[in-house]
């Protein structure tokens, strides 16, 4: 499904056989590219380009990663992939209360792993509920 263009390009979320983590798409016929986003925090980032040999210019990928992360469009991806794959990609990785962040390494007193979370497309937020964590995390977007 198609989330916005840049220059001719459209960012596209796919919708079938899709996996973790979060991203979307971007077909030009003599390369692809992804672009990785996140229920946690407003970044996006550029995953990958194939084949690499025919990698368009770095203001191309920057330009598409910047027209992905304006806020309208960074809201109808997630919009379009909680609703149709329901999956926020934030289940048993870890979230660090004190630093507001998923951790992909080591543990800290504030560490938790994460139980369960889901997006509201409504309010723009995902609330995760973390294994023994003195209560639920909700994070506006």
């Amino acid at each position: 499904m198609k989330v916005c263009s840049y220059k001719g390009f459209a960012l596209v979320v796919m919708l079938r056989d899709e996996h973790c983590p979060p991203h979307v798409h971007v077909d030009a016929g003599t390369w692809s590219a992804r672009f990785i986003f996140s229920f946690w925090h407003n970044g996006v980032e550029l995953w990958d380009v194939l084949p690499h040999s025919c990698r368009p210019p770095l203001a191309v990928l920057e330009g598409l990663r910047q027209a992905l992360k304006q806020p309208a469009h960074l809201r109808r991806t997630r919009s379009i992939w909680w609703v149709k794959l329901q999956t926020t990609c934030l289940c048993n990785q870890l979230w660090d209360w004190q630093a507001k962040e998923v951790v992909v390494k080591g543990f800290a007193s504030a560490t938790y792993r994460i139980a369960s979370a889901h997006y509201e497309v409504k309010d723009n937020k995902t609330l995760m509920a973390q294994i023994d964590a003195p209560e639920e995390v909700e994070i506006a977007l």
